[in-house]
């Protein structure tokens, strides 16, 4: 074999096993009741990705801008004392057992009626006072990622079954992907998503120069407690349409009464396709780094939320915030308050099924 086959060679079985990730964990500190907090940092080719066990949350993503400089582009904070001291925002955290808003926190299932907690307003959001977001999972290192694992016992936050939910990071070549797994005991309610808050220039500065895509025809209008109506309303003629990539805060500040409520965006939209079918749930440009994010998800839906009450607030010794708009979300979801909308996509989920989900996140760059 010749020195030059055999630096071929080489180089391509460096390039294949830094296509998949390579995985190491480290610790980060301990909660108050002195249960440790790990961080598994993820690398692949074109990313690398860090995730803590406290609220199985990305801590953040670091990708390449059109001139190769890679840098974090998720918004978060730099020691756990931080996360544990911010109560609202839930950066980077995978929310549940319910991810978004039910009305009042009351919902029937099976001729039962339930009450969880009401954290928002008068209703409840993303799981309730003690949500999965405030929990530490398990994590467990698995090929090109970490597998992180919770139980939520019968009668968490007054959810009826105990769910267990297994949450897979991995990533590949330019890719972060999340796979859910939750199974039940008695039938329950359940909608997960990740929270994490985009900023693709690694500023913290507003993205409402970054450009949207989110190719959907209806969204659910909501109402002053930001509950949806049960209306699938069109997008065309309003600030909604991001059927053509357009900038964030083109329309942001429009005389709309749905943008008004909200301060901004936080909707869902209704994604177009089959639910448990692969498809984009949107693309963020950003013309100042030339990143590029798209996003592939199973869900039938996609919250975009425009980072509307982040309002500066400092966290932990480092006193780190994060100002109004600095960051988007685009949590991949079933449908806000679906459990007293029959006509939405049902998050019920029985005893002897098991629910599958994915998203992936796939960052890429673009010329000027």
């Amino acid at each position: 074999m010749t020195m030059r086959w055999l630096k071929v060679m080489l180089l391509s079985m460096t390039t294949a096993m830094a296509a998949h990730g390579l995985v190491s964990k480290s610790a980060l500190g301990t909660m108050p009741d002195g249960t440790a907090v790990d961080l598994y940092t993820l690398k692949s080719d074109g990313i690398e990705a860090s995730i803590m066990t406290y609220g199985a949350r990305v801590v953040s993503i670091k990708t390449a801008d059109r001139a190769g400089t890679m840098s974090n582009v998720v918004l978060g904070y730099s020691s756990l004392d931080a996360y544990l001291a911010d109560k609202t925002t839930y950066f980077g955290a995978i929310v549940g057992r319910y991810g978004n808003r039910i009305a009042l926190g009351k919902f029937s299932l099976n001729g039962h009626q339930y009450q969880v907690p009401v954290n928002n307003n008068a209703n409840s959001l993303h799981g309730g006072t003690l949500g999965f977001d405030k929990l530490v999972w398990q994590g467990r290192e698995i090929t090109d990622g970490v597998e992180m694992t919770l139980v939520s016992k019968d009668g968490d936050q007054g959810y009826p079954g105990t769910l267990t939910v297994h949450v897979r990071y991995t990533v590949h070549h330019n890719a972060l992907r999340i796979d859910y797994v939750v199974s039940t005991d008695k039938p329950t309610v359940v909608n997960l998503t990740n929270h994490s808050y985009f900023n693709l220039s690694a500023d913290n500065k507003p993205i409402l120069n970054e450009e949207l895509m989110l190719p959907a025809d209806q969204y659910t209008p909501v109402d002053a407690g930001l509950i949806p109506t049960g209306v699938l309303a069109p997008v065309e003629g309003t600030p909604f349409d991001f059927r053509k990539s357009t900038v964030i805060g083109a329309r942001i500040h429009d005389d709309n009464e749905q943008l008004k409520i909200a301060g901004g965006y936080d909707h869902n939209w209704v994604l177009r396709g089959k639910n448990g079918e692969v498809k984009t749930a949107a693309r963020v440009y950003d013309p100042a780094s030339g990143r590029v994010l798209t996003v592939t998800t199973t869900e039938p839906g996609v919250q975009f939320y425009s980072g509307n009450f982040l309002d500066g607030a400092k966290f932990g010794k480092a006193q780190e915030g994060h100002v109004k708009n600095s960051g988007l979300c685009l949590e991949t979801q079933h449908f806000p308050d679906s459990p007293n909308h029959p006509k939405f996509p049902t998050t019920e989920l029985k005893p002897g099924e098991t629910r599958h989900s994915t998203t992936t996140f796939t960052f890429s760059t673009q010329a000027k």
